[in-house]
């Protein structure tokens, strides 16, 4: 596969950057993308020319990093993927592709396609954890847990915090990725201790640090690449009101 990239290109957070074109030639269609960026970067270096910096650990859809914002979608066009998941064949030979980073305040570009997702440690640091004194470690099945609660609570937890739902909002609203948070305490025993406050800081936290409000587009929960449901918003504000009037 032949293929043409607009690649954004940024030196540094006080640069304006730019989109420059590149081409790339003779892609397997079973090569990864981030496997593709490796092929460029390896061409690019040969020339003396700067690498493109982007984001990557696991290259197994299970940290998060990859956000990259490919012709319009997080991750790119393939549901529920992340994009060292994204294959090649996905495309068509002769295809443009446009990549970019995520597009929010709260996300401040560091390089080329990396940015600064330190916004959502911030998140977490104001009560996305159990800290009550809880004794030695019970049997797993000490703690009667209904199964309804307990598959709720393992799909809020497969939230992998990548931002791909901050990149998918119009508003860049972070509330998919802190109400799975949320929701992953709220439904066992063990988070109900500390469930009032856990959600009064952290939404607080996530409005302080600019994210802005659910626009009710259901886009987050189509780009991400676990499929997150909305329905950990609708429970993640039931828990804030409740938390608000108590």
């Amino acid at each position: 596969m032949d293929l043409k990239l607009k690649v954004w290109r940024q030196a540094s957070p006080a640069d304006q950057g730019k989109f420059v074109d590149y081409q790339v030639h003779d892609i397997s269609p079973d090569t990864s993308f981030l496997e593709m960026f490796d092929i460029l970067n390896d061409e690019l270096v040969e020339k003396g020319e700067d690498p493109v910096a982007f984001d990557h650990d696991c290259r197994e859809g299970i940290c998060g990093m990859c956000s990259m914002f490919i012709n319009g979608h997080p991750h790119g066009p393939e549901k529920a993927t992340t994009t060292c998941q994204l294959h090649m064949r996905k495309f068509k030979d002769g295809d443009t592709i446009v990549v970019e980073p995520w597009r929010a305040k709260p996300f401040p570009v560091i390089k080329d396609l990396i940015v600064d997702r330190s916004a959502f440690d911030l998140i977490i640091q104001e009560g996305g954890y159990v800290s009550a004194t809880t004794g030695g470690v019970p049997d797993a099945n000490a703690i009667p847990i209904n199964k309804e609660n307990a598959d709720l609570a393992m799909d809020a937890a497969a939230c992998i915090g990548c931002g791909a739902c901050v990149a998918a909002c119009k508003n860049a609203s972070a509330m998919l990725f802190v109400s799975a948070k949320v929701s992953q305490f709220a439904l066992l025993p063990q988070g109900k201790v500390e469930a009032k406050e856990r959600v009064k800081k952290m939404v607080a936290k996530m409005d302080e640090l600019g994210f802005g409000n659910c626009t009710n587009t259901y886009a987050c929960e189509a780009e991400c690449p676990k499929e997150i449901s909305i329905t950990n918003i609708a429970r993640m504000n039931r828990q804030f009101i409740g938390a608000k009037l108590s």
